[in-house]
């Protein structure tokens, strides 16, 4: 087994360990986590975009609980504000370091630390959506998102990377008009988690 291999065998045991202890007492999200898990018992490469037609992908809102306020990139392929996130890549050691290394990637803040329960970090929520991430003359293929809240240090400055069209801050009760229900859901969920 090479490298990689291994890696990405770390990667998905890790993606199962997370999901199996992750608990919820929302039906849907727990549905939700139970498709994961079918998905990648199904798939040992279910974690890369390789894998179609549907993968696990891992975002983070990066949030300044201290000034109520969370950082939104405009996303150049769908065209709304949404959190920092992407595929997982053969050398992210988790499924939370693959969160972290997007938010960090994309929000240019270097301190981020995700949100924890003791000490390992935990999915805030789920979310499928479709996404064509293979190119436009292709078809869409199913995100499985596991999205965890990063937080970031009072005063954060961000900077925007070439991943973006825009990176905005903005207000808890401030957000874009352009961006979906579970954007929204996610942030709601940050404040209740921060508060």
């Amino acid at each position: 087994m090479t490298v990689t291999e291994t890696s990405a065998t770390a990667l998905h045991g890790d993606a199962v360990r997370t999901l199996e202890e992750w608990r919820t007492a929302d039906a849907r999200q727990d549905q939700l986590r139970r498709d994961y898990l079918a998905h990648l018992a199904g798939h040992p490469d279910g974690l890369f975009r390789a894998c179609l037609p549907a993968h696990v992908t891992a975002s983070a809102l990066v949030v300044d609980p201290a000034a109520g306020r969370v950082l939104l990139t405009l996303h150049p392929k769908v065209g709304i504000w949404l959190q920092m996130g992407g595929h997982c890549e053969p050398g992210d050691p988790t499924l939370a370091a693959a969160a972290l290394r997007e938010a960090t990637e994309e929000s240019g803040i270097p301190d981020l630390t995700l949100l924890a329960a003791g000490d390992a970090p935990v999915p805030a929520l789920l979310d499928r959506h479709q996404v064509r991430c293979t190119g436009k003359d292709r078809p869409e293929n199913t995100h499985l998102d596991v999205q965890y809240i990063a937080l970031a240090r009072p005063g954060s400055e961000a900077l925007i990377s070439e991943e973006s069209l825009d990176l905005r801050w903005f207000d808890y009760d401030g957000l874009p008009e352009l961006t979906d229900d579970s954007l929204r859901a996610l942030v709601a969920r940050a404040r209740e988690l921060t508060a």
